[in-house]
């Protein structure tokens, strides 16, 4: 992968002075966005993080590293997708040891990254705040292929109406019963931009989801589960689900993604 846009050479990492019995500093943190589209939607977060460092080593990003005798990439993860989820709106933190255009590192490392992990967005952070502070809600687009619009909506209606709604999921704890309804902000059905029946034959119902971070946390799965025990909805086959944004939710509903506040420097509270 010798065609691959690189920041700096590797050796140019390794001759930076290093601080006496430890690892250079962290000089600057970048957060990034990045999808999980197409078939790398089952890459579980394990496997992601494998791939990450491995882009980052590719892409000669000039990573800090923690201190001691295992010293690891000073990268952290907020909130991760489920696997066989898709994701337009995963977010990470990269500690770096030399100030970088943080464009750059955007472009590079979406290069060395497998098509369908995708690198779309790459800010400074501000010093003295925290990313996971700033995301406590997700946005879901859920496709049920096999389900009638109509079908859902009265399922929808029903979840929405109830007081709560009683799941259970398996942990490595054993069976978790949790209320899966108080999390949910806005549950409703769209139209999709072309009737799916017009392409395929078979109808597609499409479940529109706002959802509080909360703990334990309630998951599309768990919601799809609470249909079943509010209106008895079983999807013929597995549905489709994708997170289209997650960040902090506002009065009115919406979800201001996290890395806006380090762009424009305007504190979320202040907007």
């Amino acid at each position: 992968m010798g065609g691959e846009p690189r920041l700096i050479r590797s050796s140019a990492i390794s001759k930076k002075p290093q601080p006496e019995g430890g690892q250079a500093p962290v000089v600057q943190r970048i957060r990034i966005r990045y999808a999980k589209r197409g078939p790398l939607r089952f890459t579980s977060h394990r496997d992601f993080a494998r791939a990450f460092e491995r882009a980052v080593r590719r892409a000669g990003v000039p990573i800090a590293f923690s201190q001691g005798f295992t010293p690891h990439p000073k990268i952290s993860y907020a909130s991760a997708a489920p696997t066989g989820v898709a994701s337009e709106a995963e977010y990470l933190e990269i500690g770096l040891q030399a100030v970088t255009d943080p464009v750059r590192v955007r472009d590079a490392l979406d290069a060395a990254l497998s098509p369908g992990l995708d690198v779309l967005d790459a800010v400074e952070a501000k010093p003295g705040t925290s990313l996971a502070e700033r995301i406590d809600a997700s946005h879901w687009r859920i496709e049920l292929p096999g389900v009638e619009p109509d079908t859902l909506r009265h399922a929808a209606n029903a979840f929405a109406q109830a007081e709560t709604v009683p799941v259970e999921r398996l942990t490595k704890q054993g069976r978790r019963s949790f209320d899966a309804r108080g999390a949910v902000v806005r549950i409703a059905v769209i139209l999709p931009v072309a009737a799916p029946t017009e392409v395929t034959g078979v109808p597609c119902a499409i479940l529109d989801l706002v959802v509080r971070q909360v703990t334990p946390s309630v998951r599309p799965d768990d919601v799809l589960s609470g249909l079943r025990v509010v209106a008895d909805l079983e999807p013929p086959v597995p549905p489709r689900a994708t997170r289209l944004a997650q960040g902090t939710l506002t009065a009115q509903g919406e979800i201001v993604d996290p890395l806006e506040a380090d762009r424009d420097g305007i504190p979320i509270g202040e907007r």
